[in-house]
């Protein structure tokens, strides 16, 4: 089990990405949480797998078809223990 505190920069807010994190998390079987930040960028709690985490940060490379991402940044912290993939709000 891993966890990784992941923040997106670019156009990432208003383009349904928080939606498209919460799905894409879901269907890689990660827990965790995905909200949107006061300077415009996204911040992403993931805890699974390596491989399911991997998977997730190259997707935020990418993102919704509407975004466009500048800079993801992704560090490995300590496991919370999520239970579910949560969409929260500012």
């Amino acid at each position: 089990m891993r966890h990784y505190n992941i923040r997106v920069k670019g156009k990432v807010q208003g383009v349904a990405f928080r939606f498209s994190t919460h799905a894409q998390a879901i269907k890689l079987g990660l827990a965790g949480l995905v909200k949107n930040m006061p300077d415009g960028s996204v911040y992403i709690e993931a805890e699974g797998n390596e491989e399911a985490i991997n998977k997730l940060i190259e997707w935020c490379y990418v993102g919704p078809p509407r975004s466009k991402v500048t800079e993801v940044d992704a560090v490995e912290s300590e496991v919370k223990g999520y239970r579910t993939f949560e969409l929260k709000r500012l």
